[in-house]
């Protein structure tokens, strides 16, 4: 029997085509795992935050392993992700590390960045006749529930004399508290960094007092313990990243001023504030950092804000290195 024409002269053709491709700079692993697409790593992050640090610094790029940023709201929404393993890391506050450890057993803090607290801030408007803490007393105050803010006007409270009950607290997001403070639908805002900055620069608010002698002045790169599992390297080479451009910031805070106000679109001197006030060194997680963070989860246990007691070395890796 004949044999088809078109089969054996198809075979040839392939060969001949395979050693073309050969010959002019091909390879027969094009599409095998040895030239597979880097696996990013996946980055959680808000407006202003450790991307445009990066960016400003020269530090967000990098070759092994491509940076995909995923942009939220706030921490809330930031730790949902990492909880439905959507992100490998990101950063978020104190309290809101004591918030995750809470709500779930995947998170683990791997490095520290020190600031000097007073990021965090109560305002009020330009025109109250609130002068200080104890003045709030049965005037209502918005923030974010277990939030940085919520945990300094806690403490205020406290400070001042005053019960966790002598104010009453609008749990309700950003946007909404800025608008309810320049309407007066509110007395005080709890909150943190540009929001505090933007209320004072842009809108005349008053300050009333700030995190700098009642909060640990921490927040915490995180990771999800299946990135720590399969990708340690990327997070160690990501946390000593964000070190650099910390360290750079230090020693270029106009620069980084302009860069920030261009990536979230608020003014110059806003941003100059804002980057003041952010100013941090990423640290190991040592003794003490474990027992600031300790500090911070027994306060929220006493305040209601968990509804349980826990230990701080359980959501921290302390033997990460970087």
């Amino acid at each position: 029997m004949a044999r088809s024409p078109g089969v054996g002269n198809t075979a040839s053709l392939t060969r001949r085509g395979l050693v073309r491709g050969l010959l002019a700079g091909g390879t027969l692993a094009a599409a095998g795992p040895a030239l597979a697409a880097p696996v990013p790593l996946r980055v959680g992050d808000q407006k202003g935050g450790a991307r445009s640090l990066l960016a400003a610094a020269g530090q967000d790029h990098v070759p092994d392993y491509p940076l995909q940023w995923s942009l939220f709201a706030g921490a809330p929404m930031l730790i949902q992700a990492l909880a439905a393993d959507a992100i490998d890391t990101g950063v978020i506050g104190d309290a809101p590390l004591v918030f995750a450890q809470d709500g779930a057993d995947t998170i683990r803090a791997v490095a520290g960045i020190q600031t000097d607290g007073t990021m965090t801030a109560i305002v009020v408007r330009h025109d109250s006749p609130i002068r200080s803490v104890r003045d709030l007393k049965g005037r209502s105050v918005a923030t974010l529930r277990a939030q940085t803010g919520h945990y300094l006007a806690l403490a205020a409270l406290r400070e001042a004399g005053l019960h966790d009950d002598d104010v009453h607290f609008v749990f309700i997001p950003p946007v909404s508290a800025k608008l309810a403070l320049q309407t007066g639908a509110v007395d005080a805002w709890a909150t943190w960094g540009p929001y505090i900055s933007d209320a004072k620069v842009a809108d005349g608010a008053r300050e009333i007092v700030n995190g700098g002698r009642l909060m640990s002045g921490l927040s915490y790169v995180v990771a999800t313990e299946s990135a720590l599992r399969t990708r340690r390297d990327a997070v160690a080479d990501y946390v000593r990243r964000l070190r650099a451009g910390h360290d750079w910031m230090h020693t270029h805070l106009d620069e980084y001023a302009a860069v920030w106000a261009a990536d979230v679109g608020l003014p110059l001197a806003v941003a100059k504030d804002v980057v003041r006030a952010t100013q941090g060194t990423v640290v190991p997680l040592g003794p003490d950092v474990v027992r600031k963070q300790q500090a911070v989860s027994d306060f929220m246990f006493d305040t209601r804000m968990i509804p349980r007691r826990l230990a701080a070395t359980a959501v921290m890796d302390t033997r990460f290195t970087f």
